[in-house]
């Protein structure tokens, strides 16, 4: 997985009002946020499975949804993507109400998730054309060969959907995601099923094309260590409501424990502390 970057680094800067920014993406002038979730409630029934969530991401920041299963994470990434609608509430994307301007939105933006798949019956390359293809890009042969060399499944561009590993998929995934160059990108446990070594490469990748592109990426993930190394904050979720949202290390403090693994436990097992 090779990318290059610049010498330029993002650092978050924590505001007045509790949200972050990241000094050098934000624009003069209070520029939209990149993501915008506004009282988000989705119910089934008499099942909650998000309620009245709201939160803020800035343009290039890195913020990690975080919580046991049932906490609401991927709820919430659907209703932002729009394939999931909102009992209530509404999403703004890079300025652009969802519910209107989804188009518009969607060409900007794109996702990966370990519990997607795609067409079986096509081959990687197949598969990463129609894509392209969705996407308008101009010159798609050539970006799909880019994005497979990226995440290092140039092997792999004649095996059939059906042939791969769950490894191999989500490398697949990923390197749809990065197609269209998204401005914001949402990930669903997107090292989830990789060994150790396409994990690292695929956070470093997640970094450098941050600090590259200002891309603004929010994702999920249950491994600990991943969300306290790449995340500038961390929305902490529990029976889909938000329990704690700053950066690991001032959430951290605020509950008093050593790392983020003991505060998942502690949050699993215990509920959200008071």
């Amino acid at each position: 997985m090779d990318s290059s970057t610049g010498d330029k680094t993002v650092q978050p800067v924590n505001t007045t009002d509790g949200t972050t920014t990241v000094s050098g993406r934000t624009p003069a002038g209070g520029s939209p946020m990149a993501v915008e979730a506004v009282e988000l409630t989705k119910r089934s029934g008499e099942t909650v499975a998000v309620d009245h969530v709201s939160f803020q991401v800035a343009a290039g920041e890195v913020v990690g949804l975080l919580g046991p299963n049932g906490a609401g994470k991927t709820t919430i990434l659907q209703m932002l993507l729009g394939t999931l609608l909102p009992t209530s509430g509404r999403v703004r994307i890079l300025g652009l109400e969802l519910e209107r301007q989804r188009e518009a939105i969607l060409h900007q933006v794109n996702f990966s998730s370990t519990y997607v798949s795609m067409p079986s019956s096509l081959t990687v390359r197949e598969n990463l054309m129609v894509f392209a293809r969705l996407y308008g890009l101009a010159h798609p042969k050539e970006r799909v060969e880019a994005v497979m060399k990226l995440f290092e499944i140039e092997t792999l561009r004649a095996a059939s959907g059906r042939s791969l590993s769950s490894g191999q998929l989500t490398r697949v995934c990923l390197a749809k995601a990065f197609l269209n160059e998204p401005r914001v990108l949402f990930l669903d446990e997107p090292t989830a099923s990789l060994d150790p070594d396409i994990a690292d490469k695929t956070r470093r990748l997640l970094r450098e094309t941050r600090d590259r592109n200002g891309t603004t990426i929010l994702y999920t993930s249950h491994n600990m260590q991943e969300m306290e190394e790449l995340c500038d904050r961390i929305i902490f979720l529990h029976k889909g409501r938000i329990t704690a949202m700053d950066t690991p290390k001032a959430v951290l403090a605020k509950y008093g424990q050593a790392n983020l693994e003991e505060l998942f436990l502690l949050i699993a097992r215990q509920g959200a502390p008071r």
